[in-house]
């Protein structure tokens, strides 16, 4: 038997009442004011943004358009969606992209053991086939998956969709996502149309394994990331990471600048830099060392090669000089 769609699903939002004004008591879509408001509100929950990031952030949320962050892997994207959820009260709904990603894994799909279960109740019970049917495919039996969890939020405060490595799904996928992106609405044929009155904050990011196509690029606001200069670094360490000393922080900061400069299969992020500090700083040193540096290696550097080249370029000279880049 064929079902016809029902109707569209309107999603209201909900009254001002049920809607209170803290992020933390589950508010609606944050208004910032300023670039300024914003980097002060990611500042206190973690996030070290340079003005240009803050910028484009605030931008985003002003506009209710989608952010692409381009960048190498390690500079702090995926972050970006974390702190956002953390200060706007909204759930992070994440959407890890790959080769292959479909529907069923993006949007929603159908418990189907439990529909089997549930038809087999049914039949014993002496239901009718077509009264079963009907059950078989309502919301009790729907798996919402990230896009439509993000489409369909009727409650509390926006949720934050982060769309992670974009660049690693299909052609196909990357055009589905384009069409979703552009009005916010998911069809379920034997449900009917989800639509999002109040769009989701969305943070999609891109390691440029291939580049985005244009057509998204269009939809969204675009920044790339860049590795933070040497003081913000400093800072960040020392915000992430505050057993660290400050002189640590420096050298290890120093460290890792010399390390991007060399010509290294994966060069480390700010994620590596705050492990080194830290892993250097459990061994109870207050600074960087030659045994401290070759002992902890393995926290900043992922790759056999770039392991070698270091080693080969001589650990005792990357110490050098990173001391000597820390206090000037």
């Amino acid at each position: 038997m064929q079902r016809l769609p029902s109707p569209t699903v309107e999603l209201p939002k909900p009254p001002e009442s049920a809607r209170p004004a803290s992020a933390p008591g589950g508010g609606p879509r944050p208004q910032p004011q300023s670039v300024d408001e914003v980097s002060a509100a990611l500042a206190e929950h973690g996030y070290l943004a340079d003005e240009g990031l803050a910028t484009v952030i605030f931008l985003a949320i002003t506009l209710g358009r989608p952010l692409l962050l381009e960048g190498e892997a390690g500079v702090g994207k995926t972050e970006v969606a974390k702190v956002l959820s953390r200060w706007t009260g909204g759930e992070l709904l994440r959407l890890q992209c790959y080769e292959g990603i479909d529907v069923a894994q993006a949007v929603y799909e159908w418990d189907y053991s439990r529909q089997l279960l549930h038809l087999r109740a049914a039949e014993a019970g002496g239901a009718s086939a077509e009264q079963a049917e009907n059950e078989l495919y309502s919301e009790r039996f729907l798996v919402r998956r990230p896009l439509l969890q993000a489409i369909a939020h009727a409650d509390g405060a926006v949720p934050v969709l982060l769309i992670d490595e974009v660049d690693r799904a299909d052609d196909e996928f990357e055009a589905f996502l384009l069409e979703i992106l552009s009005d916010y609405t998911v069809t379920v044929p034997e449900l009917g149309t989800f639509r999002a009155e109040v769009p989701p904050l969305v943070i999609l990011t891109s390691n440029r394994t291939r580049d985005v196509h244009d057509a998204l690029k269009r939809r969204c606001l675009y920044h790339w990331v860049e590795h933070p200069g040497f003081e913000r670094e400093v800072a960040i360490v020392r915000l992430r990471a505050p057993q660290v000393s400050e002189l640590l922080a420096r050298q290890v900061a120093a460290a890792v600048a010399s390390l991007r400069e060399m010509e290294l299969y994966k060069p480390p992020g700010v994620a590596e830099t705050v492990d080194w500090a830290q892993a250097i700083a459990a061994l109870s040193r207050s600074q960087i060392d030659a045994w401290s540096v070759e002992s902890t290696l393995g926290s900043v550097l992922k790759y056999r090669e770039d392991t070698d080249r270091v080693r080969q370029a001589g650990v005792a000279q990357l110490v050098q000089a990173a001391v000597l880049r820390a206090t000037s």
